[in-house]
């Protein structure tokens, strides 16, 4: 009688991308690899000089707790503890969103319009809704000369942004303050950069995200309220109100709601009319604006 087939780091990857993809994920093949990765405590690319490797029991109970998890709907970021956006390691926790690849698009407007400025200024910037901190850490990680406020209503969510501030050594150049947009923000502190990943899903759009989104990440930072519309009906004046002329606020959106925020920025007199910025997918995502 013949014994069974090893469980090896390629049988592992096999049978879990395969139980995966049943339940639902749509990355099963690279979900197994970084839950596996994390039961082994090593980098993925790893993995694939060790697909004869048996790995030992409590690594295959760490990693059968992780894919049950999983499989329940978890997000792989929320269990691994990290995600990388913009090249670099960001700690999360569910006490924040999850980094997306649409949101670099406002660190790319912000280091383009930086170019514009004189070579060696001083720049002030405010990220307003900082999250695990990534706009503000890639700010100062690749603008030496700026000074950031990082502006959340969680003390949680600050927390984290903290521990991503530290980590990559810019927790010196950057303020973190706890407030609901620029309600404890003295007025007289002025930025030449506002930006924003602000909450913008409407009330009855929250069943049609996908459930991992819907169950998993924090509806304070997803939900704007009936009309999708109602921080960004608060984020725009008070920006105007505390940008330098000739300033810029740069603010992701959902294509859903577009024509919305442009309308809202044509009804403040600040502002000079704005540019949209569209996503890989052709969608509108990013707006900005420059105050007169």
């Amino acid at each position: 009688m013949s014994s069974p087939a090893p469980w090896t780091v390629g049988r592992l990857l096999q049978w879990t991308a395969d139980y995966l993809k049943s339940h639902g994920s749509e990355s099963s093949r690279l979900d197994a690899e970084v839950l596996l990765a994390k039961a082994l405590k090593c980098q993925r690319i790893q993995l694939y000089t060790a697909f004869e490797d048996e790995p030992s029991e409590e690594v295959r109970a760490a990693f059968r707790e992780l894919v049950r998890r999983r499989a329940e709907g978890t997000p792989v970021a929320y269990l691994v503890g990290h995600r990388e956006f913009y090249s670099l390691d960001f700690r999360v926790t569910p006490d924040v969103l999850i980094p997306r690849p649409e949101t670099e698009l406002l660190v790319i407007a912000l280091l383009d319009l930086a170019k514009t400025r004189p070579v060696g200024g001083k720049l002030t910037i405010a990220d307003v809704g900082t999250g695990s901190g990534i706009i503000a850490v890639c700010a100062a990680k690749n603008l030496p000369n700026c000074r950031v406020t990082a502006i959340d209503i969680s003390p949680a969510a600050l927390d984290v942004a903290k521990s991503n501030a530290e980590k990559h050594g810019v927790a010196n150049r950057i303020e973190f303050i706890h407030s609901d947009l620029f309600a404890d923000i003295a007025p007289v502190n002025k930025f030449d950069f506002i930006l924003s990943n602000p909450p913008y899903v409407a009330t009855d759009e929250l069943n049609a995200l996908a459930p991992d989104v819907k169950n998993f990440e924090p509806h304070a930072a997803l939900l704007a309220g009936p009309r999708g519309t109602e921080v960004i009906e608060k984020l725009i004046p008070q920006s105007a109100e505390r940008l330098n002329p000739g300033g810029y606020l740069i603010m992701e959106i959902s294509p859903m709601i577009h024509h919305k925020a442009l309308a809202l920025f044509t009804s403040e007199s600040r502002f000079e009319p704005p540019a949209t910025i569209k996503d890989l997918a052709r969608l509108p995502r990013v707006i900005q604006a420059r105050k007169k």
